[in-house]
């Protein structure tokens, strides 16, 4: 007898996540990119990452994750004693596919430029 009580709760609780599935979800309003890099397709970028890495790529494509597909891209070497000093060594990686999550900092390479940090100790 409560065998069958099983397979009959079993059978409608299948049924009713059939019918959520099947549900209609609303159509909200859709969600726009945070930034548009559209503008800058096509042209050189400067990508800082989480953990301290930068690249230098020309932007080819990019998705709603900003997940991002650099060409030509050139990597600065960081100092092998302390990784917060970048290095004048580069190093040319070419055709990368930067995934969203990693991203810290997106700047064009035109237009802008590196200064000291103005809030750093002076030594």
């Amino acid at each position: 007898m409560e065998n069958q009580n099983n397979h009959k709760e079993n059978r409608h609780n299948n049924n009713r996540r059939r019918q959520n599935n099947n549900a209609q979800k609303p159509d909200g309003p859709k969600r726009e990119a945070i930034l548009d890099l559209n503008k800058y397709k096509d042209q050189q970028i400067r990508v800082k990452f989480i953990g301290g890495r930068q690249v230098v790529g020309t932007l080819k494509g990019f998705d709603q994750l900003m997940n991002l597909v650099l060409d030509d891209v050139v990597e600065t070497l960081r100092d092998p004693e302390d990784d917060s000093v970048l290095t004048k060594e580069t190093r040319n990686l070419g055709l990368v596919v930067v995934r969203g999550p990693t991203l810290l900092t997106i700047s064009p390479v035109d237009g802008s430029e590196i200064i000291d940090n103005p809030f750093a100790a002076p030594e």
